[in-house]
């Protein structure tokens, strides 16, 4: 009989590799070096003032109990207006689950709609955490290759081509991680009309520059939306996020949320309903900002010959290939990090076809993004004498 801890290991969860840049980079910050820190995908804007007080007010006011496993009505509504302003689709507040984080939102989903050998379609790149939710459950994820002559964008053709008889499910992000490219309309509808269960990671909505994010919701009511306050309003710390399910589902799902996880914190509920209420301002300026982060680090990198290929459509990733440094992302990852004091996430993290390739996220100021192009091209610079002797 197998133990349970070689039961366990046999699933091969993988590391969350950017993770272990991180916790490097701190503690190189501790020793008093200068870390550049564009590796992790968080917003570097504290949480708008009207969240946190609202949060306090509600500390102080008592609202520390449980509120109803599937969220306080209040939000659920809230969330039902912005999708209806910002798509034109109508959702009941009763499709909604209110969680804690988007990740609860997937552990809820793929422990209830999953089953063992179940094939589920993920892109190439790819977000880490996506193939290990798969296959606690033992789920197996088959891979659309994304190819950066096309964008990195996908099409209805690489969706088919890489379908099988055991594929159930697909899940898209859009904008994506770690591209920031949107998901076509053309693939959205090819979906709709596939048949296939739709889970539509839409955590990045709002956080989309000169382009309209489209909704899954807009193509057909037979998909799942994940999404939560993490990215858009700068609340990565407070764990909120939400599931929009086809009417049919919302039963099972509560109750699989009552027994697994009671419910979201009252306040920080309470927290995310000032979010969509009394931010429109604050959420506008951090937009804009990153929206002029992106165009700025793209004219660095362009300027010392790292020109990406692409332009991405939001979220504040981009992807760069470094083939040509090294071809291992991961050891040019923790050798840039230690030589020149700029974090970055690894390629490798994302899945085969970013394996040359550094993320970038430009949750940074545009001062450090050139301080930080300035030390990789020296770095690039020293590499190529080393070489060369």
């Amino acid at each position: 009989m197998t133990d349970l801890f070689t039961r366990a290991e046999e699933l091969n969860i993988r590391p969350f590799i950017v993770m272990d840049i991180l916790d490097r980079a701190k503690q190189l910050a501790a020793q008093g070096r200068d870390i550049i820190r564009m590796e992790i995908g968080e917003p570097d804007f504290d949480t708008p003032q009207q969240i946190t007080d609202a949060a306090i007010k509600a500390l102080e006011s008592g609202e520390t109990r449980y509120s109803p496993s599937q969220g306080i009505l209040p939000l659920r509504e809230a969330i039902a207006e912005k999708y209806h302003a910002e798509y034109g689709v109508d959702i009941s507040p009763d499709r909604i689950i209110i969680t804690s984080g988007s990740s609860a939102a997937m552990t809820l989903l793929f422990s209830l709609t999953l089953a063992a050998g179940d094939e589920v379609l993920l892109t190439d790149p790819y977000y880490p955490c996506y193939p290990n939710f798969l296959k606690l459950y033992r789920a197996r994820p088959v891979f659309a290759k994304l190819h950066r002559e096309n964008e990195f964008r996908v099409c209805p053709d690489d969706i088919a081509q890489a379908l099988t008889p055991q594929t159930r499910a697909v899940i898209l992000a859009s904008p994506a991680n770690p591209t920031g490219q949107l998901v076509p309309d053309t693939v959205w509808q090819y979906l709709a009309d596939s048949g296939l269960t739709i889970f539509a990671d839409e955590i990045y909505h709002g956080l989309v520059y000169g382009k309209k994010a489209r909704s899954v919701l807009e193509f057909t009511d037979n998909a799942f939306v994940i999404n939560g306050f993490s990215k858009l309003y700068a609340m990565t710390g407070w764990r909120l996020g939400y599931i929009i399910a086809p009417r049919k589902w919302i039963s099972l799902l509560n109750k699989g949320h009552q027994n697994f996880f009671i419910a979201a914190n009252t306040f920080v509920q309470i927290a995310g309903l000032a979010a969509l209420k009394n931010t429109k301002n604050e959420i506008e300026s951090m937009v804009k900002t990153f929206h002029s982060r992106r165009d700025h680090l793209l004219r660095c990198l362009n300027s010392i010959g790292l020109p990406p290929g692409y332009i991405p459509d939001g979220a504040f990733y981009l992807l760069v290939n470094m083939g040509h440094i090294n071809k291992d992302s991961l050891s040019l990852a923790q050798d840039m990090l230690e030589k020149a004091g700029v974090a970055l996430a690894p390629g490798s993290d994302f899945g085969t076809q970013a394996q040359s390739y550094l993320r970038f996220s430009y949750s940074a100021s545009e001062e450090r993004i050139t301080e930080a192009v300035k030390r990789i091209s020296q770095y690039m610079h020293n590499q190529h004498k080393m070489e060369i002797h």
